[in-house]
């Protein structure tokens, strides 16, 4: 809007940006299974090996997932030896990922109890979660205690998709995972979307259609009405053994007009 003056008046006000579409992933494990390793690696690119057991914290990032932004919110739990007061993140996530660590069994052991808690949940709840197994530690393949077939077997029997990854390795991998996870809400949202119903609408115009021609028949006869799209509506088909050679000779007005003769042979469908 121009003043008195005749200048523009230019605002400086910037449009209000749209909110970032959300996704809360909840990283559950026993205690050692190297969470909070993962955490920390995905959002700095930096391992750090000693943690606070006993610290929860949520945390933000802004992540962009085959080229669309997503506003990334991660939980890492302080649960130490199995899932208790779960219901803090169960009615938060959006997704799980349960850790536990390829060098320790009784981890393995201890992420099977998270694994029949959210299957519980998600029979209980309309909605259901991404899970995703993972088995940390890569890097200590050396002493590995689970070996990679009963990482697969498990996630199999939860229907769950499986990761090896390694916290202080190979950032990509770790990347991958959460971005995976947000993938897997996606395609859960797109699946939960309601069908649109199909609508004909009455205006349509309808082809025309020709005055119909009923075929004499008898009570074991099938009768045929036919229209200019040359489209058959059966009343009644009866079987192939009943199959009986029908001539319908035209009228004398049509046989002027040279019209061919219909044969049908009875039982069977004309295309």
């Amino acid at each position: 809007m121009s003043s008195m003056f005749g200048k523009p008046r230019v605002s400086s006000e910037k449009p209000p940006q749209s909110p970032l579409p959300e996704c809360n992933v909840a990283i559950l494990g026993c205690r050692g299974a190297g969470k909070s390793a993962l955490t920390v690696k995905f959002l700095t690119k930096r391992f750090i090996s000693e943690y606070d057991p006993n610290l929860e914290d949520t945390y933000s990032s802004e992540e962009l997932v085959d080229q669309q932004p997503v506003l990334l919110k991660v939980m890492d739990t302080a649960d130490q030896d199995g899932p208790g007061n779960c219901e803090r993140y169960l009615c938060w996530a959006s997704a799980f990922l349960v850790v536990y660590s390829i060098d320790n069994r009784k981890s393995f052991e201890g992420c099977q109890s998270y694994l029949e808690v959210l299957a519980l949940h998600a029979r209980g709840c309309q909605r259901r979660c991404p899970v995703l197994l993972l088995g940390n530690k890569l890097d200590m393949e050396q002493y590995r205690q689970v070996p990679s077939a009963e990482g697969m077997s498990l996630a199999s029997r939860f229907g769950c998709l499986f990761h090896e990854v390694s916290a202080c390795q190979d950032f990509s991998r770790v990347q991958h995972v959460f971005h995976e996870a947000v993938r897997e809400v996606r395609r859960q949202a797109e699946w939960n979307l309601p069908v649109r119903p199909l609508f004909i609408s009455e205006e349509r115009p309808c082809p025309a259609v020709a005055t119909p021609v009923v075929l004499p028949t008898h009570h074991s006869l099938a009768t045929c009405t036919f229209n200019t799209l040359s489209t058959v509506n059966y009343k009644e088909i009866p079987s192939v053994a009943q199959a009986k050679l029908v001539t319908v000779k035209s009228s004398r007005a049509q046989s002027k007009r040279k019209a061919p003769t219909l044969t049908l042979l009875k039982g069977f469908k004309i295309f």
